[in-house]
């Protein structure tokens, strides 16, 4: 029996969740890969998976193999990349996505300094503002704000950002500058849907404040414009307007009801072959948005 052989079949199994699903992603016959789990089931002694006629499951202990056969089979694929040097020279097509303007803001700026370092690449940036299934919708990472829920994806760390208010001086100086959040109930409210898709507005320890806007918009950059001429009070991420705050055409308010700043992770799926291209790349992004001060909490 080939023992690697038969880790790829078995992991292919587990991701396709059927015989008939793994068959096609390795692209040999459903029987061939009847045969091959069978021979690893019997070498080892133990049931990897409950078959029905309507799925096939892991067991408890097919679940613990699994973890391990994606470590090695993931080890084998790096050694084999460094061995080609494939490391030195990524080529092929990135794909990947981030929320707008955190894409066009911070991811940008990596991606084209990426392209620049490696010729043979190619990329694909969709910058959307929901949650990207990566697999599904064939991407290779993700830039993800917030806490990540339970998933199959591996995620690295980069930074973190708070949600803040924020008002241009202009305004401050004829409204005055709120200092409770009762008192927002005294001044203009710009709202922004992205930010928030009710009217209440969350605070630290859990509170919320629900809130009249007088205007909304459909993106975050017409509402901080909206704020940086002076018209009213806005909530924003603070990355979103960090060279506004340093410029001081806007300035943030309330700062101590803010509530916990959220991480923010690249992602990327889990278990799977990360080839040198998705490597290459994180390394640089991780540098970049590490370094960056209003990524810094």
């Amino acid at each position: 029996m080939d023992r690697f052989r038969a880790l790829e079949v078995f992991v292919a199994v587990a991701e396709a969740g059927s015989l008939i699903g793994a068959a096609k992603a390795l692209s040999i016959s459903a029987p061939s890969v009847t045969r091959i789990l069978g021979e690893l089931e019997s070498d080892l002694d133990v049931l990897l998976f409950h078959r029905s006629t309507r799925a096939t499951t892991l067991t408890d202990p097919g679940r613990a193999f699994l973890t391990d056969a994606r470590r090695i089979l993931d080890d084998f694929h790096i050694s084999r990349d460094a061995a080609r040097g494939a490391h030195r020279a990524p080529k092929g097509v990135l794909r990947l996505t981030a929320p707008t303007l955190f894409g066009q803001l911070y991811v940008s700026p990596v991606l084209l300094g990426f392209l620049d370092r490696y010729p043979e690449m190619e990329a694909e940036a969709i910058y959307l503002d929901r949650i990207v299934n990566l697999i599904d919708e064939g991407f290779d990472l993700a830039v993800r704000i917030g806490a990540l829920p339970e998933t199959n994806l591996m995620a690295i760390r980069v930074g973190a950002v708070r949600r803040v208010l924020c008002a241009a001086e202009a305004y401050l100086s004829h409204a005055g500058i709120p200092q409770t959040l009762e008192a927002l109930a005294e001044h203009r409210i710009i709202a922004a849907r992205p930010v928030a898709s009710t009217n209440a507005w969350r605070f630290a320890g859990g509170e919320s404040v629900r809130v009249t806007p007088r205007v909304s918009f459909s993106t975050i950059p017409a509402a901080i414009d909206a704020a940086k001429s002076g018209w009213g009070v806005t909530q924003a991420l603070s990355y979103q307007i960090g060279p506004e705050v340093d410029a001081g055409s806007l300035k943030i308010v309330l700062g101590d009801y803010e509530p916990e700043p959220m991480p923010v992770h690249i992602v990327h799926p889990e278990g799977r072959h990360v080839s040198a291209k998705v490597r290459a790349f994180i390394d640089m992004a991780v540098e970049s948005l590490r370094a960056n001060p209003l990524l810094k909490i």
